[in-house]
């Protein structure tokens, strides 16, 4: 096995394009430990340590530019305003240890359907900028990007160089099933973003699926019901039915599996009370902020 270590981004791109098989390492959390336990044995890795603009984001006015190899703990620390369901998703990553060096393009360069990180990018509407030395840069939505198990829409001689996500104009909710409490793969996870500014609703579902997912079905059954009842303007609470509605159709979203974490049906019931409570805590988030917003004029 080599190990290429570019010193800047060109580099980086002539190695790749010059190895196309190499793994790229970063954090090294998930890589690292598919070679000790000998299910990978690349003929190259490409470290990208010392690339610095990698482990940087930039806050713009409306989206966050976040470098792949951004660590989790920096997200927590520096990004919960802006991205508040990234930064929830972010605390239930493994260990402070794999949350001072993993960062969200591991997640992606891996594409685990039980990435902690996708929920959040997925509900957000992420997309992805990856460039190659060949064709230069691109930008994937985050809804293309995933294409089976750990299968992503990158091209051999591509590179994730930065992550771009929307600011939060609403409420976010970040939920996740394990078989214990900290340091664990999610059995299953949900995702859910509140966009006011378009009166829409967007989700993210993970581990219960061959890729991470979004609920449509339940997102289209709530963006009309939201709508039709005048539930945005008025700020009233959301109703039992609308609720359970919303929550069935997330379940329905699901086709997961039985293995040693949890079978399928726990998971598309897990899956259905993440996607009600969640609904509830955002909603409840957003008609505190509308209340204070009328008091304020």
């Amino acid at each position: 096995m080599d190990f290429l270590r570019p010193a800047s981004w060109e580099e980086a791109l002539a190695a790749k394009a010059e190895h196309p098989t190499a793994v790229p390492i970063a954090g090294g959390t998930d890589v690292m430990v598919e070679i000790n336990f000998d299910h990978r044995r690349p003929e190259y890795l490409l470290d990208l340590n010392r690339i610095t603009e990698l482990t940087e984001w930039h806050v713009g006015e409306e989206k966050v530019a976040l470098g792949p190899s951004v660590p989790y703990t920096k997200i927590m620390e520096n990004l919960r305003t802006e991205l508040p369901g990234l930064a929830l998703a972010s605390h239930t990553v493994a260990s402070p240890q794999i949350r001072n060096r993993g960062g969200v393009g591991g997640n992606l360069g891996c594409a685990s359907p039980a990435g902690d990180s996708h929920p959040a990018l997925l509900s957000s509407g992420a997309d992805v900028e990856v460039e190659s030395q060949a064709r230069g840069s691109r930008l994937i939505p985050i809804d293309e990007f995933y294409k089976g198990v750990k299968r992503n829409a990158l091209e051999q001689d591509e590179l994730i160089k930065a992550i771009h996500i929307p600011k939060a104009d609403g409420p976010q909710q970040f939920s996740k099933v394990g078989t214990r409490n900290a340091m664990v793969i999610a059995v299953c996870a949900f995702g859910l973003a509140l966009h006011p500014s378009t009166r829409t609703v967007r989700t993210g579902i993970g581990s219960a699926a061959p890729t991470p997912v979004r609920a449509k079905a339940a997102e289209e059954f709530l963006n009309a019901a939201l709508e039709e009842g005048g539930f945005w303007d008025s700020g009233k609470i959301i109703t039992p039915s609308i609720a359970k509605q919303f929550a069935t159709l997330a379940s329905g979203a699901c086709n997961p599996i039985d293995d040693v974490r949890g079978t399928a049906d726990y998971r598309r019931h897990a899956v259905g009370v993440m996607a009600r409570r969640n609904l509830m805590w955002t909603w409840e988030s957003y008609r505190g902020e509308g209340r204070k917003l009328e008091g304020a004029a």
